[in-house]
Formats: C-alpha cells, structure tokens, sequence
C-alpha cells in the first residue's frame, strides 16, 4: 500500500480467502489462516487432499506424464495418482524435475535477456532462506540461556539485526537469510542449522545483552522447524517472463495473471552479506503474467504455478510472492478444467478463440486480469434496460473530517471524463502567509496511478488564517476518461480538510516516496502516491464544479469488477432510502444464475498475519440485500462479507425484471454494485 498499485488486491478464488481470513482473522493470526485454507478446501467435494504426502517418481508415456508416485510417512502410505494432466506448483519443481522437463538454477547472465538489474557473482546469484520465530509475553521475568550451537550476533557483518525490536517476529524476520550459495535443495538441513544457529544466536543477544528491556518478560514460544525457501528450480515455459515486462508493464495477449510485488534480489550470502540485504526496482503498477509461462516447453501436459514459473532470476523477484503465485494457480486450474473438457492439450489453448475463453471464464470467477474486460455474449443482463433508484453524483465531499497538515504533498484522486478540466476547491488552514502550489496530475496510461504527467498548474497566495476556501481553475485538457491527481504540494504551513465521506472508487493518496531513475539497471524514476490506512485515509473535502457521474447503472456491465480508469460501479446516492437497482427485458427471460460482485475494497492488500485490520468486514460492502422478480423476494442475503455471491434458482426464473433492494452496507457508505450478471 505504500507504492501505486491502486485497486491490486488479487482476484477469484484468492480473494475469497483472503476476505473470509480477515472476517475471522483480522488480528492476522497464523494458526487461524490455516483453518481459514483449509475449510475452503474442505467445503470443495471434487478436492482429494492428501496432506504429509510428497511426490516421489513419475512414470511417463513419451513426453507425457501418466502417473506420480507419492508416499505419505504419516500413514505409511504409497499414492499412484494418475491424471491426463498435472500441475507442479511445489516450488522446488519436484514433479516437473521426476519428469525431466527443462529448467534453470540460479540468474542469468544480463546479456540473455537484456536485464540491466541481472545481479553480479559478487552479489550472489540464487535467493537463500529464511525462518521465522515468534514470542510471547507471559507476564513475568523469563530468563534464557543459549544451545551452543547459538551464533555469536555481534559477529555478523550485516548490521541489519541491530534495527530489531523486541516484539518483531515472524514475517518481519525475512533478512534471517542464508544459504544462497549452496545447493538450496539439498543442502536445505544445512541451511536449516544456521538458521537455527543465527535465531538462538539473536535470541540469546536480546535476552541477555542488557539492551532490551523490554523483551524481560518475553519468551520464545516458537523457532521453525522448516526453512522458507525462496529460490530453488524455476522451469522452462513457452515464454520466460523478464524485467522489462514487469518494468514496462507489457500487455500479452495471453494474460491470465497479475503480479505487482517489486523486483527484489537478495544477497547470496543472506545475513553474512556485506551488501544491502535487498535491493528492488518497482514498476509503475501491477503487470500482466502471461498463460505462457505457466505450460512447461518440454512435457506437453505440465502446467506450472507459483515460485516455478517460467521466469528469468529478476523477474522470478517479483514472481514468486505468495499472492501472485496463488493467482497464477486459479488460471492454471481453470485452465486445466477447459483442457479436461475439450480433451486439450495445455499448449493448445493459446490458439486465440480459446485463449478468450479462458481468460472469459477467469473474469467471471472473479479473477481480475488488468487491461482485460469480460465479454460476455451469454451474461442477458447486457440485453436488460438497467436503471437505479438513485444515482451519486459527485458535486461536494463535504468538510467533516479531521485536518491534515501537508507536510507531505497530498492528491485527492477524481474520476474524470475527458475534456476540461472542472473547477475543484479545496478547505485550507494557514498558519502563516505563504504560497500553495496545485498540480493537476494524470498516470502514464489511463488505467495507471502513477501522477507523472502535468496537466497544469497554479500557484496560490494566501494569508494565515482558517477555513480558508481555495477553487482552483487549472487550465488543462483530459484526453480520455482516467483517473486525475489533484495535488496539494508539501507545504508545512498549510492543513486542508478532510471528509469524512468514504465512495467506492474515491481515494485520496500521499507522496510516500520516490525511486531514482537508474538506466544501467532499467530502473525507471517513479513517484510514489499511496492512500494511508483506515481509520485514517480520508477523502480530501472538495467541491467540483462541473459535478461528476461517475456512478451510472449501466457500470454493472461494462466488463470491470472493480475501479480501473472509472469505478466501474452503481453507487447510489447517500440520502437514498432503499437504494435499487433494476433490470428489465421486453421479453421473458430465463434466468437460472444470478451473479452479483460487490465493493470489498480491492485496495486494502489484506495481509494474513502479523498485521492487523481495522475491520472485519469492509465498509462498502453490501451487507443485506433482496433479489425481487417483480414484487417477489426469489434471494435475501443478510449477513454477506463476500466480494462475489452466486444465486442459482431451481426452478430457473421466468421473469421480465429483477430488482436488486441494498438495505444495508457494512459502514455509512454509499451502496455500490460492481456486477449484476444473468445466465440461462
């Protein structure tokens, strides 16, 4: 949240877990992810799980897997699997290695693909491990007395461990990292010692070097058993994805995923590296994985997912977190569903007509691919004439929020048309008499949150003094409809207004920092704008003249399930009583699903744990609705968290409208749809 990657949060199945962990889980408790995965995949009746169990040998028939030998040491048990199609999301490639198919150890050389950040021998060229550990306050004096296989801390080159806190644990123990130059497969029990070596070592420093306080009545409740391992075997697809299409933001005909983490490349020698513990180039914002990285080059029925995707070493720097390989799993697994059902080879579906269905059948799962909308022929809502009981317009944000001085620039983010710039004004307090510059900004490309193109300027006097209101007239011209930046540039005299009106698709961003331009390794120069956390995070209070409608009915069918150059919803306006959407057919249709996509704020990244949320359920997601068929309740939902929910009507319906009555959000924020999607 602290880069330009507005409305990222991934897609489809992803998000489904992800929303739920936070309703259940919103202090991010990690035994509490882990019941959250694994009742998602115990509600799923076609899922065999078979945990403890590894893959052990493959059997082939010509190129083709046929069969994968696993043995389960719980139960002492040997599985034969066999499938006309496998996936190796294992993330050391055990499956795709069984089975011989062509893969990479280690970086590239820079020269192969161009990439100006391929790193050097000196820095090191494979990622290493971490472990984590966590504490616990039991109230009383703990004392602790180190193994002796404890490191010396002290020792170390790399000071990183001197910025520890007491009370940081688990994730936030990433650089306790090495083994980069060792074999990270076989090598892993050695790694595993060191690292134990290095946390006993830490632990044993806090506890006992008198410079923690604090950490007295701390105990270590927990040291891993099983090294996090970042890099091992990444496998040969029918494309490897680079720097410059994460960098550049490459558009890809086969786009079936996203991913928006930085390139981040570790020191080999992890903790004893005398380098920076990391280093990263960020893009401008989320860039597309292609279905071609994802189908192994050498074994015909072998898709790939996760850390093993077919990826350079830079670019697998940004790959191979969590998030985006999980995304790339629901392509693979739809992927593979459109295979199993038209007796397809994976390779085949990138002939173009079944790439479109592919990526079709993603988007109505919820998968968001950017850049790509959801033409749908089948959705009859398309056919409907679709009108609302209200719709917001965007004429004020009103002035009830607290003040917030501009000791770093801050942008209010509109949704505008093309054409004209409006009139905007702003609700400002002056200490004292000073100069205010205003910048109208717009991203690099209309779906891009990135401010760096000027669309005009002006420089405003004021006097000290409170409540002052400024309108601005900026001469400068939108040429299509985007997202524009106004910003109120870093001025330690001035605090402007806030709202305390929350919209879906309305964010207001603060300048968090910047990235220096580096052409030797291709990084580009990038401002960066972010929103800060609720409860923080207001709307700037402003008045735009002329007002925006933003917020048409016709939005729930225009392809986006969430804000991209627009906000892509029905908001209805705030005093509406019973806010009501409405679909009517001249005809009779026959309708048996009913899917519906709401506004669980796909900007908020929703972190698993260690870092808490401040709700469970997010404000502007429709909380209690009715489906009406003319003057009959045929769906009510009252307690709803989800981003997607799916009615299915047995019997089908039979009706010439549907009316979708909002009668209530989880926080005082407008009612927002995204999607109302009907199918036969």
């Amino acid at each position: 949240m602290v880069v330009n990657n507005r409305w990222a949060r991934e897609g489809g199945v992803l998000d489904e877990f992800l929303v739920e962990n936070t309703f259940r889980n919103r202090e991010g408790n990690p035994v509490l992810v882990d019941t959250v995965l694994l009742d998602i995949v115990a509600r799923e009746p076609n899922i065999t799980l078979l945990l403890d169990t590894a893959a052990i040998d493959v059997e082939k028939t010509g190129e083709r897997i046929s069969s994968v030998r696993a043995f389960c040491s719980m139960n002492q048990t040997m599985y034969d699997v066999r499938a006309p199609l496998f996936c190796d999301s294992s993330g050391d490639g055990a499956l795709g290695f069984l089975a011989g198919a062509a893969h990479r150890i280690g970086a590239e050389a820079s020269d192969e693909f161009g990439e100006g950040f391929a790193p050097t021998e000196e820095f090191g060229t494979l990622l290493g491990h971490s472990i984590y550990f966590y504490s616990k306050d039991v109230g009383h004096p703990v004392t602790f007395r180190a193994p002796s296989y404890a490191l010396d801390i002290a020792s170390l080159p790399n000071t990183m461990w001197k910025s520890f806190a007491a009370r940081d644990h688990g994730c936030r123990l990433w650089w306790i990292e090495y083994g980069g130059r060792l074999d990270t497969i076989h090598d892993t029990e050695k790694i595993k010692w060191e690292l134990w070596r290095i946390v006993y070592g830490l632990w044993d420093h806090v506890k006992n070097s008198g410079e923690f306080p604090d950490a007295d009545n701390l105990t270590l409740e927990w040291v891993g058993l099983i090294p996090g391992r970042r890099e091992s075997r990444r496998f040969e697809g029918q494309y490897m994805l680079r720097q410059q299409d994460i960098v550049d933001q490459v558009q890809h005909h086969d786009a079936v995923a996203f991913g928006g983490w930085s390139i981040d490349l570790h020191p080999a020698d992890g903790i004893f590296t005398e380098h920076e513990t990391s280093k990263h180039i960020w893009s401008r914002g989320p860039y597309q994985i292609p279905y071609r990285c994802l189908v192994s080059a050498t074994v015909p029925n072998l898709f790939l997912a996760g850390r093993v995707i077919s990826a350079s070493h830079v670019a697998f720097g940004s790959t191979r977190v969590i998030g985006t390989g999980a995304h790339m799993g629901q392509a693979v697994g739809m992927a593979a569903a459109q295979c199993a059902r038209d007796g397809l080879a994976p390779a085949d579906l990138l002939a173009p007509d079944r790439m479109r269905v592919l990526q079709r059948e993603l988007l109505r799962t919820g998968q968001h691919i950017p850049g790509v909308a959801l033409d749908d022929p089948d959705d009859l809502a398309r056919s409907a004439d679709i009108s609302a009981s209200s719709e917001y317009i965007v004429a004020e944000l009103p002035d009830d929020g607290p003040t917030v001085r501009l000791d770093r620039s801050r942008a209010q983010m509109l949704p505008l048309p093309a054409g004209q710039l409006p009139q905007v004004s702003f609700t400002v307090d002056v200490a004292a008499a000073t100069t205010l510059r205003v910048e109208a900004r717009a991203g690099h490309r209309p779906d891009g949150y990135t401010p760096a193109v000027l669309l005009g300027a002006q420089e405003v006097e004021l006097d000290a003094g409170a409540g002052q209101r400024v309108k601005l007239d900026i001469d400068g011209v939108v040429d299509q409809p985007r997202y524009v930046f106004f910003c109120l540039m870093a001025n330690k005299d001035v605090s402007v207004r806030t709202s305390e009106r929350r919209v879906t698709g309305l964010l207001s961003v603060v300048h968090t920092f910047n990235q220096d331009a580096d052409d030797k390794l291709g990084r580009p120069r990038i401002e960066f704008w972010a929103p800060e956390r609720r409860p923080a995070g207001h709307n700037l209070a402003v008045a735009i003249d002329p007002p925006l409608s933003p917020y048409t009915p016709a939005n729930i069918t225009n392809g986006y399930a969430r804000p991209t150059t627009h906000p892509n919803a029905w908001v209805a306006d705030p005093e509406d009583p019973a806010p009501t959407l409405l679909l009517r057919w001249p005809d009779e249709q026959r309708i048996q699903t009913l899917t519906l996509s709401f506004d669980t704020d796909f900007d908020h990244c929703m972190e698993t744990v260690l870092r808490g949320h401040p709700e469970d359920a997010m404000p502007f997601c429709v909380k209690h609705y009715r489906v009406r068929d003319g003057e009959n309740v045929v769906a009510e939902v009252t307690d709803n968290h989800q981003t997607r929910n799916v009615h299915t009507f047995d019997p089908p319906l039979h009706a010439t409208e549907l009316s979708l009555e909002v009668v209530a959000t989880h926080g005082d924020v407008p009612a927002a749809i995204f999607e109302a999607r009907c199918y036969e």
